[in-house]
């Protein structure tokens, strides 16, 4: 198989682990299960998609890293048998690679530019400059009375 082929089979089968350990897991768990057998999910299928998310869920934490290469490895095997068998599986993977990019938040943004600036004057306060902030707690000192200022 050419490297091409298994850096795509790679890609879809760490995608696919990393999606074991989301929220989105239920989602994905669908829509590859769909790709790996194209006639709608089956129950052999679907049972070790299970089995795959219940290793790397229940793992040892001091071993999950380990857990997670070795079923990236079983599933990277798996991906190069089916594009192997199934040419057009290879269009299929790329295309069901772009829609869970979003589900991994791996999805490439462009960068955006931020220019702010502060000129003179006194700031009693934090100032944060930030593309995207989601959640943000202040704990700043109380002011001091301005009496007190030499």
């Amino acid at each position: 198989m050419d490297i091409e082929l298994t850096a795509l089979a790679t890609s879809g089968a760490t995608t696919l682990v990393s999606l074991m350990a989301t929220d989105s897991w239920t989602h994905a768990r669908g829509l590859i299960a769909r790709l790996l057998t194209h006639n709608g999910p089956d129950r052999s299928t679907l049972a070790e998609l299970d089995d795959a998310h219940s290793q790397l869920t229940g793992a040892d934490p001091r071993h999950a890293h380990q857990t997670a290469a070795e079923l990236i490895a079983q599933w990277t095997t798996h991906l190069q048998h089916l594009m192997a068998a199934e040419p057009a599986a290879r269009d299929e993977l790329r295309s069901l690679l772009r829609s869970l990019e979003r589900l991994t938040g791996t999805a490439t943004t462009p960068a955006a530019t931020v220019h702010n600036e502060i000129n003179g004057d006194i700031h009693h306060a934090p100032v944060i400059q930030a593309g995207r902030i989601h959640t943000l707690t202040l704990h700043a000192p109380a002011r001091q009375p301005e009496d007190n200022l030499p």
